[in-house]
């Protein structure tokens, strides 16, 4: 599938540490597309993920879902059937649980500016993320593969680190 398949607004989904924020702003740069981050719209600005209010946070999603252009990376499926009610694509990120763990290890002990990651804050190893990847992902994935095969999208799954690192160099996409 060529990018500018899947429209002027596209849809990222996938674990935690999949690498969803990355490709949402590889993918802004290449299409000239805005990318929104829901990990910065729900969490707090300087603080270690500390959420918004809900209702702020449904605000600020909400806003940012009536552009006319945008990559979009996250998952927060209270609001996912509105973002992709007005999506044009979307890409399925699956990568393994051992994967998603690794990376989220490395990210937060030895990456301190990275996409997707808070202004102002520091990441820290916390036991309710641990559990979140190892527990709850795994338990989504097959809820996550339905909802992809049931749209009716330009979309593309991409079920491995390997098979982001092909897409990444059919689509002259650079990190």
């Amino acid at each position: 599938m060529e990018l500018e398949e899947l429209g002027e607004r596209i849809c990222i989904l996938g674990p935690s540490n999949s690498g969803k924020s990355t490709l949402a702003d590889a993918i802004g740069r290449k299409r000239n597309l805005p990318p929104v981050h829901l990990d910065l719209l729900f969490h707090l600005p300087g603080t270690d993920w500390q959420p918004r209010g809900e209702s702020e946070f449904l605000a600020l999603h909400d806003a940012a879902i009536t552009g006319e252009r945008w990559v979009i990376d996250g998952n927060y499926t209270r609001c996912m059937p509105q973002r992709l009610a007005r999506a044009t694509g979307l890409i399925l990120l699956d990568i393994s649980t051992p994967a998603s763990l690794l990376r989220y290890f490395r990210r937060t002990l030895f990456e301190t500016d990275r996409r997707g990651g808070l202004s102002g804050g520091k990441d820290s190893v916390k036991w309710e993320m641990i559990h979140h990847i190892a527990v709850v992902t795994p338990r989504n994935r097959a809820r996550y593969a339905e909802m992809f095969c049931s749209l009716d999208l330009p979309k593309l799954s991409l079920p491995s680190i390997a098979a982001i690192k092909s897409c990444y160099a059919e689509w002259g996409l650079e990190r």
